[in-house]
């Protein structure tokens, strides 16, 4: 069987991959060039993405032996759903293998926000002594809101409590006697309490037609001025205009985001000259150990996937 990779894939799925006896088509710059993907799948009976590569209802119509997709990660919004159901194509994800970077991710944003390390080391190395200006804030006592109680929320939930702070969140799937509420004593409240109370907000939520700029103008200007937004779920979550405002105006604190809307960020982005967020490329969920874990786990059920075929 044919199985084409489109984009980067982390040791050990390449190793695996060809060790299976199945034909690989490895080639991580793929998704760059529609047509030539287009023409492999249409042989193919595995295809194996990140979320650069547009699993759309057309590339699939050019896919007749297509059996399963596997996407190095958890985000689906760029991959049609409907069409891989209606034809029958397996799916198979990475199911939390990065949710602990992710979650470590959320931690480390908070400390950068409250203590600022490398702000304190360049003012060292620049031959000042600014004890009074580079002290900080605490996260004890503060309160964490959790856009969205999944996996990754509650992961961040247990790490935020052992800080010594208290954890609310919004989740309309998450009920009262559920592990979030009823073990971890996250407690579950409307999506404008949560923006109101929270000192830190933390997003984790898919984004849909439904969560499109979920936190537009009107939600952002329910949060505390002092307040700080994280987002490491998708940038199309946050209306990045309406951020931007709020944060020039000083009706917030700051942001840190790892995701933007358009990836990788354009130029002219007013995000690239506000000084009150701090940008990374799409990393939280990239550590080395996660990038194992992801592969590992996507390969090798992909690979069980098409055996299962095998036999049939």
């Amino acid at each position: 069987m044919l199985i084409v990779v489109s984009e980067w894939l982390a040791s050990p799925g390449p190793e695996l991959l060809a060790a299976s006896g199945h034909t690989l088509c490895f080639d991580p710059m793929l998704w760059r060039d529609p047509e030539r993907l287009r023409e492999l799948v249409a042989e193919a009976d595995a295809l194996i993405v990140r979320n650069q590569t547009r699993v759309t209802a057309s590339l699939l119509e050019a896919a007749p032996r297509l059996r399963v997709v596997g996407r190095l990660g958890v985000g689906l919004d760029n991959i049609d759903l409907e069409a891989l159901q209606s034809r029958g194509i397996g799916l198979v994800t990475a199911r939390n293998a990065n949710a602990i970077a992710v979650a470590e991710y959320v931690m480390a944003a908070m400390l950068q926000v409250t203590r600022n390390l490398a702000a304190a080391d360049a003012s060292v190395r620049a031959g000042k002594w600014e004890r009074e200006r580079l002290g900080g804030t605490e996260l004890w006592g503060r309160t964490l809101g959790l856009v969205g109680v999944g996996e990754i929320g509650r992961r961040v939930a247990r790490r935020a409590q052992a800080f010594g702070m208290s954890v609310i969140g919004y989740d309309p799937f998450i009920g009262p006697y559920d592990y979030a509420p009823a073990e971890l004593g996250i407690r579950l409240l409307s999506l404008s309490e949560v923006l109101a109370q929270a000192d830190v907000v933390s997003v984790h939520v898919p984004l849909s037609p439904e969560t499109y700029h979920l936190l537009d103008a009107e939600r952002l200007a329910l949060m505390r001025p002092q307040a700080v937004l994280i987002n490491t779920a998708r940038g199309g979550i946050v209306d990045e205009s309406a951020l931007v405002e709020a944060l020039t105006a000083g009706r917030l604190r700051y942001a840190v985001l790892d995701v933007t809307e358009e990836e990788p960020l354009p130029a002219e982005s007013p995000l690239r000259s506000c000084s009150a967020v701090l940008l990374t490329p799409h990393i939280a969920g990239l550590t080395a150990d996660a990038q194992e874990r992801t592969s590992r786990l996507v390969v090798t059920e992909v690979l069980q996937r098409l055996a299962a075929l095998s036999v049939r």
